[in-house]
């Protein structure tokens, strides 16, 4: 038995010299120490050998195959090597050709404006304020104005979770809040960026929305100070070129109440299909804060006053791009978005 082991041995180390490929190294691992192979059988055959033999050839079947199976762990990783070798001296690599490019992403168009006309209006003292996208009736009509029964609430057709929560139709609803928060304290000077939810969806409106809400309220403020506000930001969105009207109009929650125009950005007021050849653009809706607003805020009518105003964020996009369908904004085309 012996004898045979160290025949195996010496035939294995024969054998494993002439190997040049990783699956003929595997079928001389199976042949020797496979469930089937030669050792194996030795090692189970112990048992019909006698006592004193048992030991002896035990130990040098071991010692045997711990020695091939390190002898395979070897050769194994030598043919992957030399595999390597090979396949690299095979390719070729073009040192010269460019790198692939790495192309970066950029920020969405309505988040471009967003942040424009932020910024224009924090260089104006105004700080940035935040409400629930999910409000409550309360602030969302009641607060502003707009009781249950007021024909206003058919200007907006609301999407309602409840009798008494719904989706917000306009940020106004932070105007409260805000001043809420901070009565008595003077002065109130916010902006409102966010998104809004309305049952409108065509070329000019969508379900969801963009809006800016602009609040002031302070000691002896006039319509004079809305309009020096909102004709600066005109001029810093638009140019210094832009002309600026003002239309009498209705909102609950102001009161008197004006339409903002400004000149036509396509044909600068001499008329277009843009404008509807009228040479004027509407881009947002002001006002001087409702009495009874500055009430339900905390505040007293008799003692200050305030003004407020909104506007859509991608209506201003579309004027400031040129864009003539609000949808493009949302359909995600690359193509689209590229040119921002």
């Amino acid at each position: 038995m012996l004898e045979k082991l160290n025949d195996l041995e010496l035939e294995f180390l024969r054998q494993i010299r002439e190997i040049d490929q990783i699956d003929q190294l595997n079928d001389l691992r199976v042949k020797l120490l496979g469930r089937k192979g030669e050792i194996t059988q030795i090692l189970r055959g112990l048992k019909e050998i006698s006592a004193d033999q048992r030991a002896e050839v035990g130990r040098v079947a071991n010692e045997i195959k711990e020695r091939i199976e390190s002898k395979l762990q070897q050769r194994s990783g030598e043919l992957k090597c030399l595999a390597l070798d090979e396949r690299l001296r095979a390719e070729t690599i073009d040192v010269t050709l460019p790198g692939i490019p790495f192309t970066r992403g950029g920020k969405h168009p309505l988040t471009q404006i967003r942040e424009e006309i932020q910024d224009i209006f924090i260089g104006m003292g105004f700080t940035v304020a935040e409400g629930p996208e999910i409000e409550l009736d309360y602030y969302n009509f009641e607060a502003l104005n707009v009781p249950k029964d007021h024909p206003a609430r058919d200007m907006q057709d609301s999407f309602y979770i409840s009798e008494d929560v719904l989706l917000r139709t306009h940020t106004s609803p932070v105007q409260v809040r805000t001043m809420e928060a901070m009565a008595p304290q003077l002065p109130v000077r916010i902006i409102v960026p966010g998104k809004v939810y309305r049952k409108d969806d065509d070329a000019t409106h969508s379900p969801m929305f963009q809006q800016i809400e602009g609040l002031l309220v302070d000691t002896a403020i006039n319509f004079a100070h809305l309009k020096a506000v909102l004709m600066t930001f005109a001029h810093r969105i638009f140019g210094e070129e832009v002309q600026v009207r003002y239309r009498p109009s209705f909102f609950p929650f102001t009161e008197p109440s004006a339409e903002m125009d400004i000149s036509c950005v396509n044909c600068g007021g001499e008329g277009c299909r843009v404008c509807s050849y009228t040479g004027w653009l509407e881009i947002l809706g002001a006002g001087m804060v409702h009495p009874q607003v500055l009430r339900y805020g905390g505040y007293d009518p008799e003692k200050v006053s305030g003004f407020a105003f909104g506007m859509g964020i991608e209506r201003i996009a579309m004027l400031k791009y040129g864009v003539n369908d609000l949808r493009l904004f949302f359909d995600n085309d690359q193509r689209f978005l590229e040119q921002f």
